[in-house]
C-alpha cells in the first residue's frame, strides 16, 4: 500500500456512517465487505497475506496448482452456496446429484472391503433408510442401534446450552454405539467436519452438524467440491467481486493496533500510516483478535485465548497412472481418512494426483516427509490395488497447524458474538459464535452477522441480495 492510496482510504471517511474497515481477507473478511459494500458503504480491505482466501487457498507447485488442503462444503451450506453464487463461482464447485460416498474398510479379516453411504428420493429418516440396512462396515446389531442413537439425537434442542458442556463420546457410548459404530459412521462424518473424534467433540455441535446434515432435509448432506483451485474461488473470483462492488483491496498489509478519537471514528493502524473509519470489522483469528482489541471490547477477552486450535495434515501423491476411478472416498481400518482426486484440477495432464485430507492429527501434523510418506504409500497400495506397481512422481505435504478452533466441550461459551462493548467495532470469523463449526460456511455467516450488525448501527438498509438467515436448513 502507497501513502497515497493510504491517504485516499483516510478520506475516505468523509461521508459520516459510511465507511469502514475489514481486517482479514479469508471467506469471513470477503464477505463482510461485499455485505458492507453492497450496502453503500465505502469499504477497504486489508490483508497481511498477498492473496485473498484465508485457509482456503492455493500455490503452484511446478506445473501444478495446489490446494493446500481438500475443502468441501454440503448442500445444508446455503451461507457459503450463498457466496459461490454472489462471487460467481457456483458452476465450478458443483454438489453431488446426491448423497454418495464409497467407503473402503481394511480392517475386516476378509480383506478390502467397499460399502456406500447414499441417500435415497425418500424424505428424512428413510431417504439413509436402504444404506444404513446394507452396510456393510457395521453388524445388523450395531446398524440398528445407529438408528435409535440417531433419532435420539434428532431430538435434542440445539439450543440447550447444556449440551456444550457435554462429549459426543460419552453420549454415543450412552446410547449404545460400540466403538465400531464410532469409527466405520460416527467419526466417519464428525471428524471431517468437526476437526475432532467424537470424545474430543461438544455434544452441541456434533449434534448441530448430524441433525442439519443428515436429519434436516433429504438432500441437506449432498457433497460439493471446487472443481478448480481454491485461489480461483476464493481470490481471483472474490477479488473480482470486491472490485465490481467498489472495494479497495490492500493485500500485504498488516495491521498494528486499533484506536478510537474522541468523536467515536476509529483509527486503523498500519505500518507507516494511519487509516480512518466508521466501522471496523475485525476478521482474523482469535489470537490476533484478542491482541488488536481495545480494552474493554469484551467482557473478558482472554477468553479468546481459551479457544483451542487443531490441526489438518494434507497429504499430495502424484502417479504416474490412473489408480482411483470415483472422485473421491472414505476409508476404514488404516491411517488414511479421505482420498480426493485432484487430478484435473491442478492441471495435472499425465498420471494421477491424489490429495489425502487428515484430519484431527495433532500425532502427525510435525512427522517428517520421510515418516508420512513410508506411512501412507503402503495404505494407498492396500486401499487401491492399481497403486501397487505405480510410480511415485511427487510426494509432499501440507501443514495447517491451526487449520480450525478446537470444538470441545466448552467451546460455545467461549465464542463471542458479531458485536462488540466498542461502538462501531465488529467480529468475524468462523472461531465466533455462528452454531457451527470451523467450516467455510461458518465464515460466510460470520461475515454477513458482522455486516448485519454494522450496518444496523449505521442505519444503512440491507442488501436485497444478501444471504437471510432465514433460508438456512
Amino acid at each position: 500500500m502507497n501513502d497515497e492510496q493510504l491517504a485516499d482510504a483516510s478520506e475516505a471517511s468523509g461521508t459520516s456512517g459510511r465507511t469502514a474497515v475489514v481486517v482479514g481477507g479469508g471467506l469471513a473478511g470477503v464477505t463482510a465487505a461485499l455485505a458492507l459494500a453492497d450496502a453503500g458503504v465505502r469499504v477497504t480491505l486489508l490483508e497481511s497475506r498477498p492473496r485473498l482466501g484465508g485457509l482456503a487457498f492455493s500455490f503452484r507447485r511446478g506445473d501444478l496448482t495446489v490446494d493446500n488442503g481438500q475443502h468441501v462444503y454440503l448442500r445444508c451450506c446455503t451461507a457459503y452456496r450463498w457466496f459461490l453464487d454472489r462471487i460467481g463461482g457456483s458452476a465450478l464447485a458443483p454438489l453431488q446429484d446426491r448423497l454418495d460416498v464409497p467407503v473402503v474398510d481394511l480392517a475386516k479379516p476378509e480383506g478390502r472391503r467397499l460399502g456406500r453411504l447414499r441417500r435415497d428420493a425418500l424424505p428424512v429418516p428413510l431417504h439413509l433408510g436402504r444404506s444404513l440396512a446394507t452396510y456393510p462396515h457395521l453388524s445388523l446389531a450395531e446398524r440398528a442401534k445407529v438408528g435409535r442413537a440417531a433419532l435420539a439425537l434428532k431430538g435434542l434442542d440445539l439450543a440447550d446450552p447444556a449440551l456444550d458442556a457435554q462429549d459426543f463420546g460419552s453420549w454415543l457410548t450412552a446410547h449404545g454405539q460400540s466403538a465400531r459404530a464410532v469409527e466405520a459412521l460416527w467419526d466417519l462424518v464428525g471428524v471431517a467436519t468437526l476437526n475432532a473424534v467424537a470424545g474430543d467433540s461438544s455434544l452441541g455441535l456434533a449434534a448441530m452438524v448430524f441433525k442439519t446434515g443428515l436429519l434436516s432435509e433429504p438432500g441437506a448432506a449432498d457433497i460439493g467440491w471446487a472443481h478448480v483451485p481454491l485461489g480461483e474461488l476464493h481470490d481471483r473470483l472474490a477479488r473480482k467481486a470486491l472490485e465490481s462492488s467498489g472495494v479497495r483491496i490492500e493485500v500485504r498489509s498488516r495491521v498494528t493496533s486499533l484506536s478510537t478519537d474522541e468523536n467515536g471514528a476509529w483509527s486503523v493502524q498500519v505500518p507507516g500510516e494511519t487509516l480512518r473509519a466508521d466501522t471496523v470489522v475485525l476478521a482474523v483469528p482469535q489470537r490476533e483478535t484478542h491482541d488488536l482489541l481495545p480494552d474493554g471490547a469484551l467482557d473478558d477477552a482472554r477468553r479468546l485465548l481459551e479457544i483451542d486450535t487443531a490441526p489438518i495434515l494434507n497429504v499430495h501423491v502424484v502417479y504416474d497412472r490412473k489408480v482411483l476411478d470415483k472422485p473421491f472416498f472414505a476409508a476404514l481400518g488404516t491411517p488414511v481418512q479421505w482420498v480426493f482426486d485432484r487430478t484435473h484440477a491442478s492441471g495435472l495432464r499425465e498420471g494421477q494426483y491424489l490429495a489425502l485430507s487428515q484430519s484431527a492429527a495433532k500425532d502427525e501434523i510435525d512427522e517428517p516427509v520421510a515418516v508420512l510418506r513410508e506411512r501412507y504409500l503402503p495404505e494407498l497400495e492396500r486401499l487401491l490395488p492399481g497403486a501397487r506397481g505405480a510410480e511415485v512422481r511427487d510426494f509432499f505435504v501440507t501443514r495447517e497447524r491451526t487449520a480450525t478452533f478446537a470444538p470441545t466441550p466448552g467451546v460455545g461459551r467461549l465464542r463471542p458474538g458479531a458485536r462488540t462493548k466498542a461502538p462501531g467495532l465488529y467480529l468475524a470469523g468462523a472461531w465466533t459464535a455462528t452454531g457451527w463449526p470451523a467450516t467455510m460456511e461458518s465464515a460466510v455467516r460470520s461475515g454477513v452477522s458482522a455486516a448485519d450488525a454494522a450496518l444496523s448501527a449505521l442505519g444503512r438498509p440491507r442488501p436485497r441480495r444478501l444471504f437471510a438467515f432465514e433460508e438456512a436448513a
